[in-house]
């Protein structure tokens, strides 16, 4: 298991504390401007607030003068603070693609502004309608008095229930897979008024990297990608970056060696699991999971899919995996108790239950003429490929930066070495590793001796 740089992570959250202070301090122009925007004529009252990983929003209601609405700021601290105004405009430009090419539900946004247009010059904002539901993940997790403890499945949930909700995940996961790009990257409209790739990719990966591992933000890419296998390089450099850069990341020599050996070896595979390298390209989120999906718990219906900050067009290898939150929480929970078979034993049904689903919004499409004669094998068929090949645990690698060695390891070593990897790498990266170790043991030393310093400072105040 990878830990967060704990140093990192407390200045991410002393900074998004002073920013919440400020925010909350403003409630009154916030929903002001609010009331402005959407013509409230003075009615705008706020009504609570809701708070996500990387999002803070406000609720504001009208007296029933019309629908209530939300304001979303962007956290400085949890989204590194020069990325706010990309992130927002990255998920705004997805949603209006998105609603002008799917029948998802989505929220409709009334306008979006950067830090010069908002209320107090608090940040990057989204005043979008209030939509009404529950989130899906609480929905199907077992039932629990304590409010922080892990999500975990409900087994008690029907296979008929879980059925009505698959059918509609399948269908909106299947509209998504049909939409193609030309580069791996951001999409917005550009000067013809056509929309494109225009952007690099911004993930939820790479800023989990920059926040909670202290990874050098100018290391990250800058352009949109032309191929698959550029991107997977990429990824792989920044394994290598972040290896060398975050001061905890390894505890003894040993951990330094299985890291060194498991990051060398994802480039290594890459040839292996790379395919369609030159695209089209597909759109992808990276945080398309149920807590950022709203249902009517009566109807069972979903009444909107949140959330598309960290969507780009991606290598559509991502869009053939089977997807990876059907059990509410990710593998990497399992992996880094060493449960890969309770994983598996869990997993597989589900996943097989939401390919039937995936297959019957397949066979509806094709029935109702919908989507192209060739997209043969059907992505039901291709997500099975993924799996069956281990190309899912690749991508998960790809997209996981705290959690690839686990995986590595777990799922992608293929045991052909009898000296735990070492004999798969050249003499050039053993010769690394030796420079590494010292290295990495100096960083550490260092590391827990200004974490040390900070808590004793904390305890004297």
């Amino acid at each position: 298991m990878t830990f967060y740089d704990e140093i990192a992570e407390a200045n991410a959250d002393n900074e998004c504390r002073a920013w919440v202070r400020k925010l909350l301090d403003a409630k009154a122009q916030v929903v002001a401007f609010v009331d402005a925007r959407l013509d409230g004529r003075g009615a705008g009252e706020y009504l609570g607030f809701f708070k996500g990983s990387f999002n803070l929003s406000f609720h504001i209601g009208f007296g029933g003068q019309r629908p209530s609405a939300l304001i979303r700021f962007a956290k400085p601290g949890h989204t590194h603070s020069a990325w706010r105004a990309e992130k927002v405009a990255n998920e705004v430009h997805t949603i209006a693609y998105l609603r002008q090419h799917t029948t998802i539900p989505l929220p409709h946004i009334h306008c979006w502004g950067l830090t010069e247009e908002s209320p107090e010059q608090l940040g990057p904002f989204i005043l979008m309608d209030f939509i009404e539901g529950t989130r899906l993940s609480t929905f199907l997790m077992q039932p629990t008095e304590d409010e922080e403890a892990d999500m975990v499945f409900n087994p008690d949930i029907d296979d008929e229930t879980l059925d009505v909700i698959y059918d509609q995940l399948a269908d909106y996961i299947l509209q998504i897979s049909r939409l193609e790009f030309p580069l791996i990257g951001a999409i917005s409209k550009n000067s013809s008024g056509a929309w494109a790739v225009t952007e690099r990719p911004l993930t939820y990966d790479t800023n989990e990297l920059v926040t909670a591992t202290g990874y050098p933000a100018d290391q990250l890419p800058t352009a949109p990608f032309n191929t698959s296998s550029d991107f997977f390089h990429s990824v792989a450099r920044q394994r290598l970056v972040h290896l060398n850069t975050q001061r905890n990341l390894a505890k003894d020599e040993a951990d330094v060696q299985r890291r060194l050996i498991s990051r060398h070896r994802f480039k290594q595979l890459i040839p292996k699991y790379c395919i369609d390298d030159t695209g089209p390209f597909k759109m992808f989120c990276d945080d398309l999971r149920p807590s950022n999906m709203l249902i009517d718990t009566k109807s069972l219906r979903i009444t909107a899919l949140l959330d598309f900050e960290f969507t780009n067009s991606m290598p559509t290898q991502f869009v053939y995996d089977p997807p990876w939150w059907l059990l509410l929480r990710g593998p990497d929970v399992w992996l880094n108790d060493d449960r890969m078979d309770e994983f598996l034993e869990l997993y597989v049904p589900r996943m097989e239950q939401f390919l039937r689903a995936l297959e019957r919004a397949e066979e509806k499409s094709a029935a109702a003429g919908v989507g192209s004669p060739e997209e043969q094998p059907r992505l039901s068929s291709r997500m099975r490929d993924s799996w069956n090949t281990g190309r899912f645990w690749f991508n998960y690698a790809a997209r996981t930066c705290l959690d690839m060695d686990d995986v590595y390891w777990h799922a992608l070593h293929d045991g052909e070495s009898t000296d735990d990897g070492l004999s798969l790498l050249d003499e050039e990266v053993r010769a690394e590793l030796e420079r590494l170790v010292p290295v990495k043991m100096e960083q550490r030393k260092a590391y827990e001796e200004e974490l040390d310093s900070r808590f004793a400072e904390e305890q004297s105040e």
